[in-house]
């Protein structure tokens, strides 16, 4: 690059000490070098604050701290994150405070930046854990248009935003949403911001591993495992977004193949005695995408529940084992590492 343009890096953060000099340090260790990090102290009381001021006091014309006025929810404190970024930046990289990233990865994603004005979000393979993911592109693909990323989710379910941590965001398609995050969304808001973007911005890829995001750890989304919020979250995608990249006839598929998993798997939940948490958990999410989820409808996927069931006896006593086994504390059908690998795959998109 003949002249490297300037980057905010944000890293919001609550009560994460244990990860959080990690995080700071990978930032720190960048070969890129012009820019600056922002840590944004979200009422952390576990030490997080003083990891966060020792670097700042070390590294001054590097590293400031900023703090929301009072306790902010997730969303709203990435959101404000994003607030304080320099109008001098070009390009935010937004490094979650239990990932880390890569040497080379601020460097290797502006140069794809700088390369192609027209990208307004790049992205690289992510090691989440031990496995390597967002491996939907063909090589090389230093660009793609929005319009064919956003398709390749709904047609053939190739998900390739990863998380905040795995992208490098352009300030102009930040600056041009205000909030960016729609706090509806959570957890799965950036994911949707990603939608919005794409529709007047193409989309940047390096095929190296830049980023690494941590699978071990307490999150928001682990306590959603027992509402398969994957199932939700893909409808929901298709029923906010899928008109701005589908044909109707493409549209209507996805929608009814959406539709159909998910909603039978409310109505199983019917039968196996689901309670009032979970339902309100659904009903609520449904209402974030304005779609409503009412006794008629409840009870039509009911009846396919059971028919389903009835047509797989041997699917059903399986299920009936498993959740007998479970109640007993015993090691279900359905425990494989395989199986446990795809439960978080699902969380995250």
């Amino acid at each position: 690059m003949k002249s490297a343009p300037f980057v905010t890096v944000v890293t919001p953060f609550h009560n994460t000490k244990d990860y959080l000099a990690e995080c700071i340090e990978s930032v720190l260790h960048q070969t890129y070098q012009n820019w600056e990090y922002i840590l944004v102290n979200n009422s952390s009381t576990d030490g997080s604050s003083e990891i966060a001021e020792h670097y700042a006091t070390v590294f001054p014309e590097r590293v400031r701290v900023v703090r929301p006025p009072s306790f902010l929810s997730q969303v709203d404190n990435y959101n404000f994150a994003l607030t304080c970024i320099s109008p001098e930046s070009k390009y935010c990289k937004m490094v979650q405070a239990d990932d880390w990233i890569f040497p080379d990865c601020i460097r290797s994603m502006v140069e794809v930046g700088e390369a192609h004005p027209s990208v307004g979000i790049v992205s690289a393979y992510q090691l989440w854990g031990d496995s390597v993911e967002l491996d939907g592109l063909p090589y090389p693909s230093p660009e793609v248009s929005g319009r064919t990323v956003c398709r390749n989710y709904f047609i053939d379910k190739k998900y390739l935003f990863g998380s905040p941590t795995s992208l490098l965001l352009r300030c102009d398609a930040i600056r041009s949403r205000t909030p960016f995050y729609e706090k509806r969304y959570a957890p799965v808001e950036d994911a949707h911001a990603c939608f919005d973007v794409l529709r007047t911005w193409n989309f940047g890829f390096v095929h190296q591993i830049l980023t690494f995001s941590r699978r071990d750890n307490e999150s928001i989304s682990v306590g959603l495992w027992p509402f398969r919020f994957l199932l939700f979250s893909r409808f929901a995608a298709v029923v906010a977004h899928g008109r701005d990249y589908l044909s109707e006839a493409e549209y209507d598929r996805c929608f009814k193949d959406a539709a159909d998993e998910y909603f039978l798997f409310l109505g199983k939940s019917v039968l196996r005695g689901e309670g009032r948490e979970f339902w309100e958990f659904h009903q609520s999410k449904l209402a974030s995408i304005n779609y409503s989820f009412g006794w008629r409808r409840k009870w039509k996927w009911t009846v396919c529940a059971l028919l389903d069931y009835l047509g797989n006896p041997k699917r059903t006593w399986r299920s009936f084992l498993d959740r007998r086994a479970k109640s007993l504390g015993h090691r279900t059908w359905g425990q494989s590492g395989t199986n446990c690998a795809a439960e978080g795959e699902i969380l995250r998109q």
